[in-house]
C-alpha cells in the first residue's frame, strides 16, 4: 500500500503564499498530482505532472499555482502564490501508476488517482 503524507498547510491572508510538500514511497508512478475539496463540496483537480514533467493546471489556478517535483528526494510540491479566500480547502496529494499527462482531465482525474495521501488543510482569510 502506497502511503502519501502531505505537509505544509496553514492559514493565510488573502494574497498570501502557501507550499504544500507530498512526500511520495519511492516507485515509479506515470502521473502525480494535486486535488482539493472545500467543505461540503466535490473534490476538483487543480495540477498534475507527469513522467515527463509535462504539467496541466485547472482554469482556476492557473498562473497562480505550480506544481513540481524533486525525484531525488521522492517529493512533489504545490506553490500556491496569490492566494484568495476560495482557495480554502483539504488539500490531497494523489499519484497514479498507469495513467499518462495525455490520459489526465486534470479537474475530473486527479481525485481519483490509485493513490491519495490523507490532505492537509489551507485556509485564506480576507
Amino acid at each position: 500500500q502506497v502511503q502519501l503524507a502531505e505537509s505544509g498547510g496553514g492559514a493565510v491572508q488573502a494574497g498570501g503564499s502557501l507550499r504544500l510538500s507530498c512526500a511520495a514511497p519511492k516507485n515509479t508512478y506515470s502521473c502525480m498530482g494535486w486535488f482539493r475539496q472545500p467543505t461540503g463540496k466535490e473534490r476538483e483537480g487543480v495540477a498534475a505532472i507527469g513522467s515527463d514533467g509535462r504539467t496541466l493546471y485547472a482554469d482556476s489556478v492557473k498562473g497562480r499555482f505550480t506544481i513540481s517535483q524533486d525525484n531525488a528526494k521522492n517529493t512533489l510540491y504545490l506553490q500556491m502564490d496569490s492566494l484568495k479566500p476560495e482557495d480554502t480547502a483539504m488539500y490531497y496529494c494523489a499519484a497514479d501508476a498507469d495513467l499518462t499527462i495525455d490520459d489526465v482531465v486534470v479537474t475530473h482525474t486527479v481525485p481519483y488517482f490509485d493513490y491519495l495521501g490523507q490532505g492537509t488543510q489551507v485556509t485564506v482569510s480576507s
